[in-house]
């Protein structure tokens, strides 16, 4: 599934409410965050699932620490 491709508004679908998995898409990854504790329900820190969170992870404390810990399902296209 790492070779699926993701626009914008397929990514949207994915942002972990109703059942559905938590992925988000940094510099055109997209990771899956469905089993991360702090991302239950798709939300973390006013940041929601489901989006290209390029942007928002520079202003994190972790910064792209965390992202070789997740899984990829795929790039944002």
């Amino acid at each position: 599934m790492a070779d699926k491709e993701f626009t914008l508004e397929e990514l949207k679908k994915f942002d972990g409410s109703n059942g559905n998995p938590a992925y988000v898409a940094i510099e055109g990854t997209v990771y899956d965050v469905t089993n991360v504790e702090p991302w239950a329900g798709g939300k973390h820190h006013g940041n929601t699932a489901g989006n290209d969170l390029t942007e928002a992870i520079m202003k994190s404390p972790h910064k792209h620490s965390v992202l070789p810990k997740l899984p990829v399902v795929g790039k944002l296209v």
